[in-house]
């Protein structure tokens, strides 16, 4: 209740600054101030300043919060050993099926052919040749 009360005081004491601040012509600051200022009383009427109290103050809320604590540190440690594995399966044996694809193991590019017995992988420029032929180069 008093949270409540306060919240009022505070809205209506920035709506009052924001109608001095327009007396003086200064309408934009008194828009943005009355923007402000409408922010607790709205905050009161929708009842999340009455649920943020009863939160704050209530055990099973903080029960909760502590049970969700929990859940992620028990997330980020079991992220965090499975990094360290770097992926490896716990069990060797079982009917899972495997998350990788038979044929990822496989190069994505094909391979190329060996180079001609005379030449080494180096010395064939002929492809660069004609390209700088091709531009007059």
């Amino acid at each position: 209740m008093i949270a409540e009360t306060i919240c009022s005081a505070v809205s209506a004491a920035g709506l009052g600054i924001a109608a001095i601040m327009a007396y003086r012509k200064r309408f934009l600051s008194a828009a943005r101030i009355a923007a402000y200022a409408l922010v607790p009383l709205g905050l009161v009427m929708t009842g999340a300043v009455e649920w943020i109290a009863d939160t704050a103050f209530s055990p099973v809320a903080w029960a909760g919060f502590g049970v969700l604590g929990v859940a992620w540190l028990l997330f980020l440690s079991t992220r965090a050993v499975e990094r360290r594995r770097g992926g490896r399966k716990e069990t060797t044996g079982g009917a899972e099926p495997s998350a990788v694809a038979p044929a990822a193991s496989s190069p994505s590019r094909a391979v190329t052919a060996k180079p001609e017995a005379g030449k080494t992988p180096g010395d064939d420029f002929s492809d660069i040749e004609a390209i700088l032929k091709k531009h007059g180069i």
